[in-house]
């Protein structure tokens, strides 16, 4: 993988489920305008960008057929739906939202996955490089927090999780170099938009004097920021970043048990996202993510949902069972309350950019940087790859006494082996 940054302008492609234009919204990939137009004014000043992670065109047509009164179902009607948008492939949260936020897919960008292989880099926690090239993990999740157990990654802010949104808008500052692969080139961590190989919508806007903010579910996601340039391994992109860590203590420990992240309860996911929207909320109202500083509405900012995510993927959770019902077109009762919650969520969101006279400046756009699947739950066969790992390997020793292990290094979630 090459590691030198490539200033690329690259053609933005939102896989998306609606883009609503001067909000009342904005949409999918057909480009279908809803019943009531597209709704553009023609004087966009605002884009917020929010991907409904897991989302799938399927759910939005079955929640508005279901609820037409609801907030998703009016912004349909006024923007455009784009039902055959594509996810980048592999499809992850990594490879989808840098695809959403560059245009790119993985072999523009290299970001095929948060955590993978690279034969070109030293491993973490190198110091002196010398000698051939190893290769080495690259984790850009929550493997580089300071601390990932904690909801402020390692900051140290008293009174998690209410006061969460204090956190550093800057994630570098809560992430750990020792933590980072390592450029053969100079023998220095490589941070996440260090990795990153190519510039982003944040930059473009940046470089046009325009304010950018951003929330996602780890610090590693300051790769949004772009190849640094350079200001270093900060990066240029993203002013006002808000990143609490998704899979770290969910709190109160008493209400969701010692040991579980935000996304073991669902219940856990939606008090996480709600940091999030509360983030957003205040940077509508023209101040940083915290809500304590003055400085404008960002011109493109926006954030990522995880409740319908953990509301596919959890057998039960609540009492309520998760996924779909048999023959997968249906959600459960789980995924329908996870819709309801982004409903009423999105909803405020428009609601204050109408109270603050934004509506006619703002775009809105409603995306999925992946979908899970298989929805039916009975075309899902779960795996364990430990011990096809164990016997490939132990079967590759016995062929060659002294070799090492034949599988290096593998990801469950894509089922990649290198």
């Amino acid at each position: 993988m090459q590691m030198r940054p490539m200033w690329r302008a690259v053609p933005v492609a939102v896989s998306a489920a609606m883009v609503l234009g001067g909000t009342t919204l904005a949409g999918a990939a057909t480009g279908q305008p809803g019943q009531g137009g597209t709704g553009h004014s023609g004087g966009i000043r605002h884009v917020l960008l929010i991907s409904v992670d897991g989302l799938h065109q399927q759910d939005l047509t079955w929640y508005v057929r279901n609820d037409p009164h609801s907030v998703l179902a009016a912004l349909a009607a006024h923007g455009v739906v784009y039902s055959k948008a594509e996810t980048p492939f592999p499809s992850d949260s990594a490879p989808g939202m840098t695809g959403q936020v560059t245009g790119g897919d993985p072999r523009v960008t290299g970001i095929y996955y948060d955590d993978t292989w690279n034969h070109d880099v030293f491993p973490a926690g190198t110091t002196t490089c010398s000698g051939p090239v190893p290769g080495g993990e690259a984790a850009y999740e929550e493997a580089v927090d300071k601390d990932s157990n904690s909801l402020d990654a390692g900051q140290g802010l008293a009174g998690l999780p209410g006061s969460i949104l204090q956190m550093t808008q800057n994630p570098v500052d809560v992430i750990d170099p020792k933590n980072l692969p390592v450029d053969p080139a100079n023998c220095k961590p490589i941070y996440p938009n260090q990795y990153l190989q190519v510039n982003t919508i944040f930059n473009v806007a940046r470089a046009h004097g325009l304010r950018t903010a951003w929330s996602d579910k780890h610090p590693a996601y300051q790769m949004f920021n772009g190849p640094s340039g350079t200001n270093g391994p900060s990066g240029t992109g993203v002013q006002d970043y808000f990143t609490p860590e998704i899979n770290s203590q969910a709190l109160p420990v008493s209400t969701y048990g010692a040991g579980n992240d935000w996304t073991t309860d669902n219940k856990a996911t939606m008090q996480y996202d709600s940091y999030k929207v509360q983030a957003i909320l205040n940077e509508i109202d023209g101040f940083d993510h915290s809500g304590k500083t003055r400085v404008g509405v960002p011109a493109i900012f926006g954030m990522n949902f995880q409740t319908v995510s953990t509301a596919q993927k959890l057998p039960t959770s609540d009492g309520l069972t998760g996924g779909y019902l048999p023959g997968g077109t249906v959600p459960g009762p789980l995924l329908v309350r996870a819709l309801n919650y982004i409903d009423a969520q999105v909803g405020m969101m428009v609601a204050r950019i109408k109270a603050d006279g934004l509506a006619g400046s703002t775009a809105i756009i409603i995306s999925a940087k992946h979908g899970q699947s298989p929805t039916n739950p009975n075309d899902l066969a779960r795996v364990p790859d430990s011990p096809i790992i164990s016997a490939i390997n132990a079967a590759w020793k016995a062929a060659h006494p002294g070799a090492g292990d034949l599988v290096i290094f593998s990801t469950d979630d894509d089922g990649m082996l290198l």
